[in-house]
């Protein structure tokens, strides 16, 4: 990472992390070899700087911790999970740009 906003995840840290909590969680699903995984990135790292006072912004590897990605049925990535007291409560699969994101946030946590 090239910003100290957005946390790795692992399946040691996940649980503490996501659903121990109290701020909303954002996740993004990723690979390294996914390419519009690396697109996202410095739009997820803006955003970050922008909300990590009321949101906690982390990554998920999917190559390295597939018993996440299964247990939340991440069939295709990027896919954004937004979690609230211990909920999903918005999930996108695929490449959405700043302005979309920024709009979930605003929708399901009431933040500008």
């Amino acid at each position: 990472m090239s910003n100290n906003y957005i946390i790795n995840l692992t399946n040691k840290n996940f649980k503490k992390i996501v659903l121990q909590e109290e701020k909303p969680v954002f996740v993004d699903f990723w690979a390294e070899w996914c390419s519009p995984c690396k697109l996202l990135l410095p739009i997820l790292e803006e955003i970050a700087i922008q909300y990590h006072e009321n949101i906690i912004f982390t990554k998920v590897n999917v190559d390295h911790c597939s018993e996440i990605a299964t247990k939340f049925e991440i069939q295709s990535i990027p896919t954004l999970l937004l979690f609230k007291n211990k909920q999903v409560i918005s999930k996108n699969i695929g490449l959405i740009s700043k302005n979309e994101i920024k709009k979930l946030i605003t929708l399901h946590l009431n933040l500008e």
